[in-house]
């Protein structure tokens, strides 16, 4: 059962078992009580979580557990009711099954999920949760250079160079921070990064390579280009011109400081390969001024 307690500063909800006493949790009451209380701070939520709610995601939303109910509490008035409550609703896995709707993985099991905003003719808008990967940086003169070398303690790490000795499936995508400000003359930093599939997302195995560490990257919208065949230094960098002229066009906000080089494909295939360049937007994302229908 749902309970609702609507006070002056706005409306509390607490899942209350039956047959038990009304317990109530507001975020600042479970902050101060005892240790049995969880507290989840959650902000930017989006529509699918809660589909029959019309919440602005942009306010934050308190969630604890007291004594085992599920209490949420949130300090704007006039929430609407939620049909649907509960602790797998607030679960949502940045990572995926490969044969979902918002896959171009083809090759792996599992695959980095995304929400789709908005489409245009030139870009895409996607949200994404935080996840976790694995990363490592290398220095060279051309993306495809720096990718391999960093590629390869990647690849070691996934096959058992851990301190855990875990072997695990590669995921997908690949992605491959390219810094924008680059002399023709000096090297770049490449960092290239393997997502962690869902199984060691919260503890994933220990590297015994001191030059990989773990990203943790955040909830966030991207703008995305998507181009097929090989991800080269040369067609990295022009598609990325092409989205970075849309975005100009379209007057929207993004990390200019570096892209994402995005691939989902082995080098042993050959044909309908999947590359995508990034750049992740900074406050309202931006759909242009000839958006089409998201699926």
């Amino acid at each position: 059962m749902l309970m609702i307690d609507e006070g002056v500063s706005g409306l509390s909800f607490s899942a209350v078992r039956p047959g038990t006493a009304h317990k109530s949790c507001s975020s600042g009451d479970a902050l101060t009580q005892s240790s049995s209380i969880t507290i989840w701070s959650l902000s930017t939520l989006r529509l699918p979580i809660f589909p029959a709610s019309n919440i602005n995601f942009e306010d934050k939303i308190s969630v604890c557990l007291c004594d085992g109910l599920l209490c949420v509490s949130r300090g704007l008035y006039g929430l609407a009711l939620l049909s649907l409550l509960s602790l797998e609703s607030l679960a949502v896995s940045s990572v995926g099954p490969s044969n979902s709707s918002s896959s171009f993985c083809t090759e792996s099991r599992e695959c980095l999920q995304f929400d789709l905003i908005c489409r245009t003719h030139e870009y895409e808008v996607r949200h994404y949760s935080s996840s976790r990967w694995v990363s490592t940086d290398a220095e060279a003169y051309f993306l495809g250079v720096g990718a391999a070398m960093a590629f390869r303690r990647l690849y070691h790490y996934i096959s058992g160079a851990n301190e855990e000795g875990v072997k695990f499936e590669m995921t997908a995508p690949v992605l491959v921070e390219v810094p924008e400000e680059v002399k023709m003359w000096e090297p770049a930093i490449y960092t290239l990064s393997f997502l962690l599939p869902s199984a060691y997302q919260e503890r994933p195995p220990t590297p015994t390579n001191d030059k990989l560490y773990f990203t943790d990257m955040p909830d966030m919208d991207v703008y995305v280009r998507s181009y097929g065949g090989w991800m080269l230094s040369i067609t990295s960098r022009l598609h990325a011109h092409l989205l970075n002229r849309a975005l100009t066009r379209a007057g929207a906000r993004y990390n200019h400081t570096h892209h994402y080089a995005v691939g989902y494909d082995s080098p042993l295939k050959l044909l309908n390969r999947h590359n995508e360049v990034w750049y992740v937007a900074e406050g309202e994302p931006v759909c242009g001024s000839d958006p089409t229908d998201a699926p």
